[in-house]
């Protein structure tokens, strides 16, 4: 991920200003991540050193939700349905 991108995604899900450590901009930088490395993986399907780090990664962003989920319900809400998780 470029420096560009990874500035448009914190501007997009700060809470204030110099904001780069909220849950949900940590939540959105692993699901792009997340989402790169699985396109990675569709095409190098023997690459289980990259499939483990996807793997916590994934758990990672649970946890993180988990998190949110139970300090303030209406963000982690708004955050999936922001991010297209959980259908």
């Amino acid at each position: 991920m470029d420096k560009e991108k990874k500035a448009g995604i914190i501007d997009t899900y700060k809470r204030h200003d110099g904001d780069t450590g909220s849950v949900e901009v940590q939540v959105a930088l692993l699901t792009e991540r997340i989402n790169h490395l699985n396109e990675h993986l569709k095409v190098n399907k023997g690459d289980n050193h990259s499939r483990r780090g996807l793997l916590k990664m994934v758990g990672k962003r649970k946890g993180l939700l988990d998190y949110l989920k139970s300090k303030d319900i209406e963000a982690y809400r708004a955050l999936i349905e922001k991010l297209g998780l959980r259908k």
